[in-house]
């Protein structure tokens, strides 16, 4: 080789290694980074499993090891965070039951590696038979939003519209009687927002029903949250152009919409059975009969809240769900149950002025909780925050206090407000009554 030829070699080394010794730290920076947070990741899906925590509880995603280049976009445009993550360099569903199927990871996947999907191999999901039309085995009764699959909101909104469209079609043969509605909309969630705001559009007679308030499912997210991730088209209202919007705002936007447009919804009041009658349905609810042509099922997948059926549950004191910890300043609370939305109740109260907090539980450890709250939970039980009762019963809720026993015995504790975290009935036996047939998934669409 000739010396010059040497001389260009050396000289093209030299030239392309000063080039690259400025990217030397990013790179390492980076691979440490990315190492880093795959041990993170890794972690978070460990101390899942270690809690059993595995199961998502509706619409989620699966993710093809094979497909799947590893950019983490999936990873970053999940608005939960920490739902996904990539360990070894692939995307994985590290945090299962936090999935609400927001569908935000499919969408940015670029290598379409992810399919969202119902239920797990392991354990099935039931999922009612519904037609093209939405309309159920049962000629007449209908199912849109998360009962029928459609996790997404944006999906449950056009859902409950589009529900609405096969209906009125199908009133135009009706003969209107008296006393009879043309329908009743089972849920205020966002696919029965929607179909109210459709029906009232379409001129139909109709009433909605709601257990609880405004939004269902949605109005019990942690407050902050983020609720949904794409813009959607509201009937009567127009398009709700956002790319982000929190449940707090989402919640603001309905009640403006449904009061403008006066909308009849019935608050706190549930519907008990649906019958079939010559002609239409009766639906029952605790104060009244309704009759109406037809149903449109806009409920969630998370049934009623489960209750504790000892005496004086029925009062005003207690709840089901913790909304907002600072209402209860200065008082007595007892919080039932063995998981993470007990636990975190309790958490969340022990800051509030004034509190005395104590959580009961049945069983003798907190075993399906995460580690962290499990963790939390310790430390504030260990410096007398939170008095935590297991292998513990309520027995009878009063006025001003709530009767407890344990194999010790029975003993009663001064009781200003009980919150009830006991999970909640699943809508399956609900809808065998009505004549609805399921179906169970097992991982697919």
């Amino acid at each position: 080789m000739r010396p010059e030829s040497i001389e260009n070699i050396v000289t093209d080394f030299t030239i392309g290694l000063a080039y690259a010794m400025p990217a030397i730290p990013i790179w390492g920076s980076y691979l440490l980074t990315r190492r880093q947070r795959g041990g993170l990741h890794k972690s978070i899906r460990d101390e899942a499993v270690d809690a059993g925590l595995t199961e998502p509880p509706s619409l989620h995603p699966v993710v093809d090891l094979d497909a799947c280049i590893g950019c983490g976009a999936c990873v970053r445009a999940c608005p939960e965070g920490n739902v996904l993550g990539l360990i070894e360099d692939k995307a994985s569903l590290i945090d299962p039951t936090r999935c609400i199927g927001h569908g935000a990871c499919k969408a940015a996947c670029p290598a379409d590696a992810i399919s969202l999907v119902f239920g797990t191999a392991t354990r099935g999901i039931d999922i009612p038979l519904v037609d093209p039309k939405f309309e159920t085995n049962v000629p007449g009764i209908y199912i849109a939003g998360e009962l029928g699959g459609m996790g997404l909101i944006r999906n449950a909104i056009e859902q409950g519209r589009q529900a609405i469209g096969s209906i009125v079609a199908a009133t135009q043969s009706d003969e209107r009687t008296d006393g009879m509605l043309d329908l009743v909309i089972v849920g205020a969630g966002p696919a029965g927002i929607s179909a109210s705001l459709a029906a009232q559009q379409a001129g139909l007679r109709f009433e909605t029903i709601e257990q609880d308030s405004l939004g269902g499912t949605v109005a019990h997210y942690p407050r902050g949250k983020i609720a949904m991730t794409a813009p959607v088209t509201l009937p009567g209202y127009g398009m709700l152009n956002f790319r982000e919007v929190s449940k707090e705002e989402l919640i603001g936007i309905w009640t403006k919409v449904v009061g403008e447009a006066g909308v009849p919804i019935a608050y706190q009041e549930r519907v008990l059975q649906i019958t079939p009658r010559s002609i239409g349905f009766s639906v029952e609810t605790g104060p009244r009969v309704l009759h109406a042509r037809r149903i449109l099922l806009a409920i969630g997948r998370r049934g009623t809240p489960r209750t504790l059926d000892v005496p004086g549950e029925d009062q005003t004191k207690v709840v089901y769900r913790l909304i907002e910890p600072e209402q209860y300043v200065g008082r007595s609370i007892l919080v039932v149950g063995g998981g993470d939305s007990a636990i975190e109740a309790a958490i969340a109260l022990v800051d509030v002025p004034r509190t005395t907090v104590t959580l009961t539980h049945r069983g003798e450890a907190f075993d399906r909780a995460r580690k962290k709250n499990r963790s939390t939970l310790q430390t504030l039980v260990s410096s007398g925050r939170i008095v935590c009762r297991t292998g513990t019963k309520v027995l009878e809720i009063r006025e001003k206090s709530v009767s407890l026993s344990n194999a010790g015995g029975c003993d009663a504790i001064p009781n200003d407000d009980v919150i009830v975290c006991a999970g909640g009935v699943l809508p399956t036996q609900f809808l065998q009554k009505a004549g609805v047939s399921v179906e169970r998934k097992f991982g697919e669409m």
